[in-house]
């Protein structure tokens, strides 16, 4: 009987609609961070036909050598999108795209850049989470995005992948890329540029949209992979999603709502609450984060999942 009310609780948060975007329109928003580094800022709710899976923040560098873009986009079109904004920057060829996870939007783009010749590079781990999710991640966008709007969309994995670190220099930029443990999705990695101190979180940092911790996510090791990008010290930090801001910020956002929420549903457990009761946790503390209503009790729900097990 408890197993099935938790099957029951957790199709019922599935369910819930998230909650519309500034950008709800799905056209992204270009942000210039440095003479050669830019975030290309998407929806903040969900993937609709509008914004063909793109609902991230995505980003490219210009080297000398070439672009570098973090995140392929959530299709095809959703890849061919990022690439205009690149090509009103610059005329340089995208040398790299960097997946920096697992989810849809950070890698379902790839056929579209590898079609140009472009590598791609993905931590081990994350490949291995998108062989394992291609097929319900393309049958959620095919009901989300629409047939048409996915048209041209094929798993397509990394050329070049790597455990823990990998420091690349591309024509005379420094880039590092680290794996620093499970976060929303087991392969997370974070891209550093430490000359330009600006850090590409992928989904290890969310701002202004409350993160959401799913089956396939990790809130212990989650914390310290956000500590392993604090460590660099960044003085902007472009997230998976929202807008870049400060490490104060990311921090408020991602860092000590995961801290909360563990000591919350801890507490929770210890006084002998059941999974069934678990919306009594009062989040409301972090009710300024946009799909909170939609995605704060199935975070609470899957954190007392894992403390189960811990």
């Amino acid at each position: 009987m408890r197993y099935l009310i938790r099957l029951l609780l957790a199709s019922t948060f599935m369910l819930l609609p998230f909650s519309l975007s500034a950008t709800a329109s799905g056209i992204p928003e270009l942000v210039k961070i440095s003479d050669r580094v830019y975030a290309i800022v998407g929806d903040t709710g969900n993937r609709t036909p509008q914004n063909f899976g793109n609902n991230a923040t995505f980003g490219f560098i210009v080297t000398t050598d070439g672009v570098v873009v973090i995140d392929a986009g959530g299709s095809y079109k959703g890849a061919e999108q990022l690439h205009t904004f690149i090509k009103g920057v610059t005329d340089k060829p995208v040398k790299m795209v960097i997946n920096t996870g697992g989810q849809d939007h950070r890698w379902m783009g790839n056929g579209y850049f590898k079609a140009l010749g472009t590598e791609i590079v993905a931590s081990s781990k994350a490949v291995a989470d998108q062989k394992n999710r291609s097929g319900e991640q393309l049958a959620m966008l095919r009901s989300l995005v629409g047939d048409k709007e996915m048209e041209g969309t094929l798993p397509t994995y990394a050329d070049r992948t790597f455990g823990h670190e990998l420091r690349l220099i591309v024509g005379e930029t420094a880039i590092e890329i680290h794996h620093a443990g499970q976060a929303h999705t087991p392969g997370d990695a974070f891209v550093w540029l430490p000359k330009e101190k600006i850090v590409f979180s992928g989904d290890i940092v969310y701002m202004d949209r409350m993160p959401g911790i799913l089956g396939h996510s990790s809130s212990k090791s989650w914390i310290g992979a956000y500590e392993a990008i604090a460590v660099c010290k960044p003085e902007i930090v472009v997230p998976g999603h929202g807008r870049p801001a400060g490490l104060d910020k990311a921090k408020r956002d991602t860092f000590n709502y995961l801290v909360f929420l563990r000591g919350a549903v801890a507490e929770f457990m210890k006084q002998g609450g059941e999974i069934s009761e678990i919306r009594k946790i009062d989040q409301s503390r972090f009710n300024y984060l946009q799909n909170h209503e939609t995605l704060s009790g199935n975070n609470a729900w899957r954190v007392y999942e894992e403390l189960e097990w811990e």
